[in-house]
């Protein structure tokens, strides 16, 4: 599903999403990454919520954004409550919701001009593809 047109070299916005795969300024990844408007992160090791520690999202948390967005995959699945509270003691919003909602938000929130990331877990991972 194409969500928008790439509007700017400079920013990254989500272009599309379908299982397996987010399309990134009309490149495809098949591999969890961490998306903000001028940084992607494709290196992201987490494969589903119930393994997400407060340790990959680290480099987020290095330099809050005014929202965190965290896409589950499929389903909206929560992590460890640890973790969920330590996010929410940062001071920033947090919304966790599947990756489909994380990709439509992340694109509405960065449209209004906000500091926004999505960590984005993609199921069924693969090797990265154009």
């Amino acid at each position: 599903m194409l969500f928008s047109e790439v509007t700017s070299e400079e920013s990254y916005i989500v272009t599309g999403y379908e299982s397996g795969r987010v399309g990134i300024n009309q490149v495809a990844y098949t591999r969890s990454l961490i998306v903000r408007p001028h940084h992607l992160q494709t290196d992201w090791p987490v494969q589903t919520s119930e393994e997400l520690t407060v340790e990959h999202l680290q480099a987020v948390l290095d330099t809050p954004p005014e929202v965190l967005l965290i896409g589950t995959g499929e389903a909206q699945t929560f992590p460890d409550r640890a973790v969920w509270r330590h996010l929410r003691g940062q001071g920033l919003g947090v919304e966790i919701m599947d990756t489909a909602a994380a990709c439509r938000t992340y694109n509405l929130i960065m449209a209004e001009g906000r500091d926004v990331a999505a960590a984005l877990i993609i199921d069924g991972q693969a090797e990265h593809t154009e």
